[in-house]
């Protein structure tokens, strides 16, 4: 179970990690609907290339952290790795269901906006998912 969780969470990390990489190379497919906007429309957001190679990187890693932990891949990590990130990793995917209580997470105020609607139904859900299998692995 604990090989099987593992790899999905690499999955997903790595598939994120491609929607970044597209982003950083000029793609445009799915940009606008992951920024939370203000009633108005406006942007509270506004990434620069650079954010998301940053963003893309530090997935590729998460996802990198799992595919390891499952043993598919034969090399060991260092003990301290996998015992800090194991904990990071799903506790910062767990603030970001939560969010910041106005424009992104569970417990948002501004639901009305085209990303506050996708955020409720598919950004935070999908972060407490990431959270809760993480915590599970690392209690495993």
């Amino acid at each position: 179970m604990e090989v099987f969780l593992s790899l999905l969470l690499a999955t997903i990390f790595y598939l994120l990690s491609l929607l970044h990489c597209y982003w950083v190379g000029g793609g445009k497919w799915g940009f606008e609907a992951a920024l939370p906007t203000k009633e108005s429309g406006e942007r509270i957001m506004n990434p620069r290339k650079i954010d998301s190679a940053i963003v893309g990187l530090g997935l590729f890693a998460f996802g990198s952290l799992y595919l390891l932990h499952s043993g598919i891949v034969p090399i060991n990590l260092p003990s301290w790795v996998w015992r800090i990130g194991s904990w990071i990793v799903p506790g910062i995917f767990l603030l970001r269901a939560i969010g910041e209580f106005r424009y992104v997470g569970f417990f948002k105020k501004v639901r009305n906006t085209p990303f506050g609607q996708r955020d409720t139904k598919y950004y935070a859900p999908l972060c407490l998912g990431i959270g809760i299998i993480g915590l599970v692995i690392a209690w495993m």
